[in-house]
């Protein structure tokens, strides 16, 4: 239950904001933001240990940010399953998705962020669809844009829109940041920042942002990293959390 918010606004010095919850199972080893591709040696990201691929990537030179997350659909073939962490890679360090063999990826939304655009493209398994986010606030879970691949009577599916239901409306109300590239973490996310620690609730409830799940037999899913971006046209802000819903846990990338 990946969550992707998006503020676009041409106008701001910061004209887009991206804020990236990494949802998983705990035990799933992983490496904090860093240069770990030789063939993209601009591109800073965590690493998945057990794919390694990434599920949130910045190219500061560019600058740009991608970021994928599970969607809905036919699952490709076990046979020459590709792994959906090359995708913020490629649409970090290129612009573009690019020819893919699109057969070969489960479901996704990838999210592809630059100062003057931002796009998302959504596979299920049969079908791509490309469209620009526009101006105004985008949340994105894994039923899709604002959960308009919602099933009804789906427990996932009823998480997601709680979650919409209970973060979108306090998002829209609080105070759009503007962060600066040396003020300190308070201020440069302002209203923001209460709300992507998780705004106070339990994280077990069913809405929240920042989830804490235990499903038996030693299984633990739950938000494993918070990343916090704001594109400017020279530059990239990345402030990373590994430690969700812990206000003293985050640290500067970029």
């Amino acid at each position: 239950m990946c969550t992707a918010i998006i503020s676009v606004d041409a106008s701001s010095p910061v004209p887009v904001l991206l804020v990236g919850v990494r949802d998983e199972f705990v035990a799933r080893e992983w490496e904090p933001p860093g240069r770990y591709w030789a063939d993209r040696p601009g591109v800073v990201a965590g690493r998945d240990l057990r794919a390694g691929g990434t599920w949130f990537a910045v190219e500061p030179g560019a600058p740009r940010i991608a970021t994928v997350l599970n969607g809905r659909g036919r699952m490709a073939p076990e046979a020459g399953r590709s792994t959906r962490g090359e995708l913020p890679l490629r649409v970090a360090a290129d612009g573009k998705l690019g020819r893919i063999d699109l057969a070969s990826f489960d479901p996704f939304h990838l999210v592809g962020a630059e100062p003057d655009r931002v796009r998302l493209w959504s596979w299920d398994g049969v079908d791509l669809a490309e469209r620009d986010l526009g101006p105004g606030l985008h949340v994105i879970v894994n039923s899709g844009l604002e959960g308009e691949g919602q099933h009804e009577g789906e427990t996932e599916d009823a998480y997601m829109a709680a979650r919409l239901a209970h973060f979108r409306p306090r998002l829209a109300a609080a105070a759009r940041p503007e962060p600066g590239a040396d003020e300190p973490l308070a201020r440069a996310w302002g209203e923001w920042l209460p709300l992507v620690n998780g705004d106070g609730l339990p994280r077990a409830d069913h809405r929240a942002l920042l989830p804490l799940l235990d499903l038996g037999d030693g299984r633990v899913w739950g938000t494993t990293s918070v990343s916090l971006t704001a594109l400017r046209s020279d530059g990239v802000r990345y402030d990373f959390s590994a430690s969700p819903g812990d206000a003293e846990a985050w640290t500067r990338v970029l």
